[in-house]
């Protein structure tokens, strides 16, 4: 049974990009217990001067001192742990929590990849992983600093059905916490329809945005970027409920609201990651699709056209 004070959870944020270091960044200046997992010039600043987060909507959320580690120097047993670095780390996000997390620890994977819980679940036999998603426009603004230019932030997270649910009593005290940190959480009952929902959101918007090469105002305009856009949606729309998901929006309705209320200028983290010649999480956002529309026997041929598109120029 779990006899954690719920009241004092402990936390341990692995990626303090602009999902770790917002979700973290509100949690530490609500006063929790929060340690930054990172490295290189951004963990530096953090231990010399802290971690700071410009935002639009609130002013500067200033944290001159911080517990912040190498993943390696970070020997303790969180409460929660929520994994916040992107797709193609996972593996060292496995060994990270193989290493550190307990019976009683809630890890809460929060990337842009629909199902990497499960995947996660599949390698940690014995340990507790949820799924979960977030709703953010934020990102490292240099070392030490998370810029969030836009107010959303909604984390939804939750059991995946048929999964043992013993810290479901920690898992809605999070949401409590959360809460009073000013991230708008959600403890939900249906996080594969909660994920998928926003997946079809941040999945159009990479593809098309890496595909035209376009910032957030060309989608905010009839033309073909628009209406790609929305092709995209209802494909994803189109997948779920071929996997048994039903929605409980209109996705294309939805998704069109968030998008149109976006400042000018906005560009994703896959297009950042391509543009700086790293890494990117094109495998998991869009040839993922393809994949799961053979599997599940539906046409993606918007999807289809940019997973081709991305390979031949290396991306995948």
């Amino acid at each position: 049974m779990d006899t954690t004070n719920k009241k004092n959870l402990k936390f341990a944020i692995f990626g303090v990009g602009g999902t770790g270091g917002v979700i973290g960044g509100y949690l530490a200046n609500a006063g929790n217990d929060v340690t930054f997992l990172a490295r290189g010039a951004h963990l530096a600043a953090m231990q010399e001067k802290g971690l700071t987060i410009h935002t639009n909507h609130r002013g500067d959320i200033c944290l001159p001192k911080v517990k912040a580690l190498n993943a390696a120097d970070y020997h303790e047993t969180p409460d929660v742990l929520f994994v916040c670095v992107k797709y193609y780390s996972l593996e060292a996000a496995i060994a990270l929590a193989r290493r550190v997390a307990g019976p009683d620890t809630l890890i809460i994977p929060i990337l842009n990849v629909f199902g990497t819980g499960a995947v996660m679940q599949e390698k940690l036999a014995g340990l507790t992983v949820l799924d979960g998603c977030i709703y953010v426009f934020a990102k490292r603004g240099g070392p030490g600093i998370i810029e969030q230019p836009q107010e959303i932030l909604r984390v939804f997270y939750g059991f995946r059905p048929g999964e043992d649910r013993r810290l479901a009593a920690k898992a809605e005290a999070l949401e409590k916490v959360m809460r009073a940190a000013d991230i708008h959480a959600h403890f939900t009952d249906d996080i594969q329809r909660d994920a998928l929902t926003k997946f079809s959101f941040v999945s159009p918007m990479g593809a098309a945005g890496l595909y035209f090469n376009v910032t957030s105002e060309a989608f905010q305009v009839p033309g073909e970027v628009r209406e790609t856009f929305i092709g995209l949606i209802k494909e994803v729309e189109a997948l779920g409920h071929a996997m048994g998901i039903t929605f409980d929006r209109d996705l294309v309705a939805t998704d069109l609201r968030l998008m149109d209320a976006f400042a000018p200028g906005l560009t994703t983290s896959m297009q950042r990651d391509v543009a700086s010649g790293g890494p990117s999480e094109f495998a998991g956002l869009v040839s993922r699709i393809v994949t799961l529309g053979q599997k599940y026997h539906v046409p993606v041929p918007l999807y289809t056209k940019i997973d081709t598109w991305g390979k031949a120029h290396g991306l995948a």
